[in-house]
């Protein structure tokens, strides 16, 4: 197991070095952003059975923590815990009234778009003198921007080069699908796997469902908070866009992209669909939001589980092919080798 962990560690800082190859730092860092939002809806869809709408808003609440308390704290390390603080407790209250009140799989998903939504709409409407925190103006749809960014340990002038922002970025993306494939294998990961197959079964062998499934939708909540502070360090300005309808939908298409009830599978999925949605955000001729729509619905009908188990699947019956044809040239030629024995 092991030995695992220091393998998925080798192959990870050797694909964050190659990619520079393909575009440059900044870009890169978006797509680990991205890959981080999408982990945390793959976590609690993929593996806890809970479609969630909302990742978008704990997205939302890390950027405007983080831009918030670094305007009035003017510390951007410690921001960044916070960002991860503000979501896990909203997502774990959040969390508490949905699962305890026992609410259904469609009431859940309907719920967490409407809070979505009212947070757009309520930070779209903050633009008055008196939406202030402290020092910090929320200011409306215009957002907020001139926070303190992260820099380098020790040296509070000397901010993050971009390269060093996707370093870090990418570290934490690395860091947080260990951490998943950590927790996927512990007890607690067994356990909301099994809740995710059979609700009632789970129920009866003793297990509080909702206690599991608050606490999987809370790691979700941590997850897609880091990855909204993460994103407003890249962009160096936060606004109400982040809560946006499109950014939820956007995150769900990921998913399903890449393939849900796997760890990768989400973060390929992100960075496939981010990086092309770059390439043709530089052109006008072709709408992007068309051509994410049709390459969707072609990768559905042709990989339903997503790209990821798809490639997969095709990959192990390929292998498994060569391997009876193999096995079967083995067979004729022992028999063959047989008869000359005999004859």
């Amino acid at each position: 197991m092991a030995m695992r962990w220091v393998r998925d560690g080798m192959i990870g800082i050797l694909t964050m070095l190659v990619l520079l190859s393909v575009t440059d730092a900044y870009t890169l860092t978006v797509l680990a952003v991205y890959g981080i939002l999408a982990l945390s809806l793959g976590l609690i869809w993929g593996f806890g059975g809970i479609l969630c709408f909302g990742q978008a808003a704990f997205y939302g609440l890390g950027a405007y923590s983080f831009a918030i308390y670094g305007i009035n704290v003017g510390e951007a390390w410690s921001a960044l815990f916070i960002a991860m603080l503000v979501p896990a407790v909203f997502a774990a209250v959040f969390g508490t009234m949905l699962f305890y009140g026992r609410l259904g799989d469609v009431y859940l998903a309907v719920v967490t778009l409407v809070m979505t939504l009212i947070l757009f709409k309520f930070m779209n409407s903050t633009a008055g003198e008196a939406y202030v925190i402290g020092e910090a103006r929320l200011g409306g749809f215009n957002g907020i921007p001139g926070y303190p960014t992260l820099y380098f340990p020790g040296k509070p002038g000397q901010y993050l080069s971009d390269l060093e922002l996707y370093f870090f970025t990418f570290s934490c993306l690395l860091s947080v699908y260990l951490l998943c494939r950590w927790l996927l294998a512990r007890p607690f990961g067994r356990i909301v796997i099994g809740i995710r197959e059979n609700e009632t079964r789970a129920e009866l062998l003793g297990y509080d469902i909702r206690l599991y499934k608050t606490a999987i939708f809370t790691i979700g909540g941590t997850i897609a908070g880091l990855a909204g502070a993460l994103y407003a360090n890249w962009s160096e300005i936060v606004t109400p866009n982040l809560f946006s309808l499109g950014q939820s939908a956007e995150n769900i298409v990921w998913v399903i992209f890449g393939g849900a009830g796997t760890l990768i599978g989400p973060i390929i999925g992100a960075a496939v669909l981010g990086f092309l949605k770059f390439l043709l955000g530089q052109q006008g001729f072709i709408d992007n939001t068309f051509v994410m729509g049709v390459l969707l619905v072609f990768a559905v009908l042709w990989f339903p589980r997503g790209v990821v188990p798809g490639f997969h699947q095709s990959y192990l019956k390929l292998t498994g092919s060569r391997r009876k044809r193999r096995s079967r040239t083995r067979r004729r030629q022992t028999k063959a080798g047989r008869k000359r024995e005999n004859g």
